[in-house]
Formats: C-alpha cells, structure tokens, sequence
C-alpha cells in the first residue's frame, strides 16, 4: 500500500499540472477546433476556369508530369491562368493548361496574387494583403499533410478578423485559412492540449513518444489514486462517504471518487489517442489496397478533346477507380457531374452524381474475399465517415470482418474498417469527445456533458496542485 501512496503522490507531484491542462483545454477544444480548411471555404475560393485557354489535355499532362502510377489530375483556375495539378500515390506536381510548363509558384508576388484572388472569391478585405513569410513549418502547418506543399507562402490579409492563408509553393493552392480568434484560442486549446509547440512536433517521432510516455505516466497515477481512494473509504453514514482524510486532503479524496471513472477514461483515452498502430489497427489502408482501387488505367487512351461542351465549373477531376478514368466535373459545393472519360462500346455515356453500387461490387472482389454488396452509411451509422464532398454518399464493402469505406464522389478509399479499428473508435472517440450514438442528435446535450464532465475534471486536479505545492514545500 505504501508504495502504491508513493506512487501515487509523485506522478501526482510532477503532473498535476498537465491533469488541469488537460480538462481545461479539453473544453476549449470542443468550442474552437484547430484550423483547417473546409470543403467549403476551399471551393468558394475557386474562381471558374477559363476553358477557352486550355491548348493541352489531361493525358498530354500526366505525360508531362513524368510521375509513374497517377491516379488523379484536377483541372483548376488560378490568378495566372488555368492549372493542371497532376498525383501519384507519392508524387504531385503542378503544370500550366496553356503550354505544360511549370505550374509551381516561384516569387511572393505570385503567392499574393493567388491569396488576394482566394480572398476576394471568399468575399475578405484584400486591400492589405501582404506576404508574411516563407515557411516549411509553423505552429498550424506543421502536420505530415502539408509536407507534399511544402514550403508554403504566409499571407496576412492584415483585415480585422487577422485572416492568414497559406498558398503551396508546389501547385499555388490555398491550404489552409485561419484567423486570429483561431490562433488564440488554439493556443489555449489544441498546442496545449496535444503538447504541440512547433519545435517538437515538427519531430514526429520524439513528439509521439513523448505525449505517449506522459500520458501512460499519468495513466498510471490516475490508476493508483483510483486504487487508493477505494481503499481508504472508511464507512457510509447516511449518503456521505467518510475517507480519514481532513482539508485538502479530504476534498482531494472525496471530488475524486465522484470523478474518478471519468478521469481514468479520459486520461486512458487520450493515451490511446497516441496509438499510432502500436495497439489497435489505424484504419488506413495500405498502399496495395488504394493502388487496387485505383487500378492502373492507360492514360493515353484519354481522348484529346475532353473539355467539349462543359459549362461553367471551377474544378475538373480525372480519377482512376478499378482500372478505369472517370471524369467528375463540380457544378456547385454539394453537386458534380461523374462520368467515365473513356467508355467501352456497350456502355452508356451519361452522366451521373457519383459512382454506382455495382462499380463498388466489381471493385470488391480485387481487394479481398467474401465480399457483401456495397451499400450507402447512413448518416447516423455508429461508423460513419464523410464524403469530400458535403451531402456525398459513402459506400461500405464489407468484406468478412474487414469493411472498405469508398467516397462516391471521388472514387476514394476512405477506410479500412477491422474489429481492431471498431473497438479503438469506441475506446478513443466515445470516451475521450464522448461521440456516442445517443447524443448524435443532441449537439447541446452533448456540450453539456463535456463541459460539465471536464470541468468537474480540472476542480479535481486544482486540488491535487494545491497538495503539490504543499508537498513541495515541505521538501524544499
């Protein structure tokens, strides 16, 4: 027992601090998440593309690219004219519609350019745009998904709202908008939470084992003090719990037997959250599962003249899907035109909103055995995922005790769904945010919960620093 009290009372010493972050900033994240660019906020920049100044066509450009295996080319509309952005299962590159040359952003001047177009599309002040750096990495730009656009042009609009966009030096595109209410409370929230100052988590490695030792030490403290707690329970008179403990000592004790379900599920989850395949399965599949899925189509099949009798749109995209190129055009945020560029005699022409069940079902069979038709996710399904684009349908393979979720608007493998990643979902996101199925309809029940819940979490831990600080000083 006593080694399990000094257990206890020294992770307690050295992390209490990190206890009150937690459940502090746990709240602020529920109300400000850490920026990114919407689907929405990315397609209202796209300004429509001047069809009349594309001299090339999709297949001459993936020739161009030299990138082996493509599996996608988008036709975008930008400041200088109309873009081609061609990729690979690890490559991406950029070449002007015009003539294929180099479609890469070069100068400032040009990255404001791009900026001030977004801004304008998006109905922002422009008028004091202005370059603020070159960078590879800063504190909002830091994650592995920026590293294809890297290095990346900041641009402060300098408006009231203090909106930054920052433009990929690699195709021009607009990656990511925040704005200053974004960048405070993410300081105050996400950096804190996840322990993401810039400088160690430009380290992937050495941030993931340093969150993941933290957050297991503070598990373990969570696991004695709930251990201990129990045992030190002395009698129930009446509806009050007797514990032999006395001022701070005693609202330590009797606060934590009130929370300490809650605060070893959320600290057990957070750690979870550092997973990263160690335990349970990620739910990303692997490069043979998407390159089947793409399949490996003859891009010089692809007719010169693809751009015929298209009306207004801001994107163009050609996918691989089973061997096959389809062409989705955008009409709107929510609508497209889907159609495969290169039909066979026998088949039709159409044009529809998104991929058939039946093209999942062929698809099925390439990427595993005992395959169920593919059907819709409904929207409140316990599993769900959505589409890139909003209102889209997501189709699940279900495959054995392995499910595929495929995007119907762009042909994309989503996820790989195991019983490994059904159980961590359960384990991290229904413990940790509290995404359960009965509060999926109730957004402010659910806010409640959170607020209710980490805010009874930090009283907790505000008692524990006040014992530190009286151990503390005691020591010193």
């Amino acid at each position: 027992m006593r080694a399990l009290i000094l257990l206890h009372r020294w992770l307690g010493v050295v992390l209490c601090l990190f206890f009150a972050m937690w459940f502090a900033t746990g709240i602020v994240m529920h109300f400000v998440p850490f920026p990114a660019l919407s689907e929405a906020e990315r397609f209202a920049g796209l300004p429509p593309i001047d069809l009349a100044r594309v001299a090339e066509g999709p297949a001459a450009a993936v020739a161009a690219s030299g990138i082996a295996g493509v599996r996608r080319v988008r036709l975008v509309q930008r400041s200088d004219g109309p873009l081609y952005i061609v990729s690979g299962s690890s490559a991406l590159k950029a070449l002007r519609a015009t003539d294929l040359g180099d479609g890469a952003v070069h100068s400032e001047q040009m990255a404001l350019a791009i900026a001030k177009e977004y801004a304008r599309r998006r109905g922002l002040t422009d008028t004091k745009a202005a370059i603020a750096g070159r960078t590879r990495y800063d504190q909002w730009t830091v994650a592995g998904r920026f590293d294809p656009h890297r290095p990346l042009y900041r641009v402060a609009l300098n408006d009231d709202a203090g909106h930054e966009l920052y433009v990929s030096s690699v195709t021009g595109e607009i990656v990511l908008e925040t704005t200053r209410r974004q960048r405070v409370w993410n300081y105050v929230g996400s950096v804190a939470h996840w322990i993401y100052p810039t400088v160690l988590r430009r380290h992937a490695a050495v941030w993931t084992v340093t969150v993941w030792v933290l957050s297991l030490a503070a598990l373990i403290g969570a696991a004695a003090g709930a251990l201990i707690g129990l045992l030190r329970i002395g009698a129930v008179e009446k509806v009050r719990i007797l514990a032999p403990y006395r001022d701070w000592q005693a609202w330590h004790h009797c606060v934590g037997l009130v929370c300490m379900t809650f605060v070893f599920t959320y600290i057990f989850s957070g750690w979870l959250s550092m997973d990263s395949g160690l335990l349970f399965s990620t739910g990303r599949p692997t490069t043979r599962e998407t390159g089947i899925v793409a399949g490996a189509p003859d891009w010089t099949t692809l007719p010169a003249d693809q751009l015929g009798q298209l009306g207004r749109t801001s994107e163009v995209e050609w996918f691989a899907f089973d061997g096959r190129i389809y062409r989705r055009v955008r009409t709107g945020l929510s609508s497209q035109q889907l159609a495969l560029a290169v039909p066979r005699q026998d088949e039709s022409t159409s044009q529809r909103p998104y991929l058939r069940p039946a093209e999942l079902n062929a698809l099925a069979p390439h990427l595993a055995s005992a395959c169920s038709a593919a059907a819709v996710i409904k929207p409140n399904d316990d599993y769900g995922i959505a589409s890139s684009m909003p209102g889209a349908p997501v189709f699940r393979v279900p495959c054995g005790a392995v499910w595929f979720d495929v995007d119907g608007a762009s042909g994309v493998l989503l996820e790989k769904l195991d019983p490994s990643v059904r159980v961590y979902r359960w384990l991290y996101e229904g413990l940790h945010t509290l995404d359960f199925p009965m509060l999926f309809g109730h957004p402010r029940v659910r806010t409640a919960f959170v607020v209710t819940l980490c805010g009874g979490g930090f009283l907790f831990s505000i008692s524990g620093v006040v014992l530190a600080l009286r151990r503390m000083r005691r020591c010193l």
